[in-house]
């Protein structure tokens, strides 16, 4: 058998990927969520796994088990999940971290913190190298998540220099695929459900804003390759998609892939929306030997079947 593994948030997007993703390597894998954007229809292929559990848990609350690794991803990911309770937001990231740190510690498990590239904010540095402090408004509409995800890197950093626990820092850019919440307000959900459903498709601002989309399978590969390297390497590690597409560009491949007859509107741009937004993933290349491999219109072909059978 392989590694214990824990997975917080192990019922969202991300999340119940890489529990599929860990159980086919041959791990036994404990998933905890509170189910507050997770969605037990994620995982439900995998309750009859004798190597997988589900454990209804807030990590904003201590918990406490025996296991070899820990995947911290407990935090709602999308603008309108982490506005509708941005207290709600801080505390996930900030008390999450402290408790699973403190958990680490303990048990001298591994632990990665699955970190963002809203980090960065609306950043005047591109592309975005982790040596960037980044460009964020503490006080702003998207500062609960952001600067939630800041106190936990800082939290991590602390705890491995006072406390010596193993500590892993990936910094997700905009991840796409199956299993993503239609309604979770993303851009890529958004266009898809928008174009099968004949809506119109909603831009904000010009279209002209960029973001670099990365598939999620690209992704857990460089999670779980970050996750197994030596301790020596900490992060934290930019892990995202380096070729850029302006949102209008997306708009139009996703009507083109749907065959839809949507029009695009366009609407006023939200506060501390980041106009750009690319990674430079030179040390992932050099650390953990990994890019992305999947182009965007093969990723949208899977993403669009998926979302296919939720209508």
């Amino acid at each position: 058998m392989g590694k214990r593994i824990l997975v917080t948030g192990g019922a969202g997007f991300l999340g119940s990927n890489l529990c599929e993703k860990l159980l086919n390597d041959g791990n036994e894998v404990i998933c905890l969520d509170n189910f507050f954007t997770g969605n037990k229809k994620n995982i439900v292929h995998l309750m009859n796994n004798p190597y997988f559990e589900v454990i209804r848990h807030d990590v904003t609350m201590p918990y406490f088990i025996e296991v070899d690794e820990i995947y911290n991803l407990a935090c709602p990911a999308s603008p309108i999940q982490y506005q509708y309770n941005a207290i709600k937001t801080i505390k996930t990231s900030v008390m999450g971290a402290i408790n699973m740190l403190g958990l680490a510690k303990r048990i001298r498990a591994k632990i990665l913190q699955a970190s963002t590239s809203e980090v960065y904010g609306d950043p005047e540095v591109h592309p975005q190298t982790e040596e960037y402090w980044g460009h964020v408004n503490p006080i702003g509409l998207r500062s609960c998540y952001d600067e939630g995800k800041r106190c936990a890197e800082s939290l991590f950093f602390n705890y491995h220099r006072q406390n010596n626990v193993r500590i892993k820092v990936l910094r997700i850019f905009n991840t796409y695929g199956p299993k993503m919440d239609k309604e979770d307000g993303r851009v890529v959900s958004n266009f898809i459900m928008q174009a099968l459903t004949k809506k119109d498709i909603t831009i904000f601002g010009d279209g002209s804003q960029t973001r670099s989309f990365c598939y999620v399978d690209d992704l857990l590969d460089g999670m779980v390759k970050l996750m197994n390297t030596g301790d020596e390497v900490t992060g934290p590690v930019n892990a995202g998609n380096p070729v850029e597409f302006t949102i209008l560009q997306l708009a139009e491949i996703v009507i083109r892939m749907t065959g839809s007859s949507s029009k695009i509107i366009y609407e006023p741009l939200p506060a501390d929306d980041p106009l750009q937004r690319k990674p430079d993933i030179t040390k992932a290349q050099a650390l953990l030997n990994w890019e992305p491999k999947i182009p965007l219109e093969e990723g949208l072909k899977k993403t669009i079947e998926y979302f296919k059978t939720k209508i």
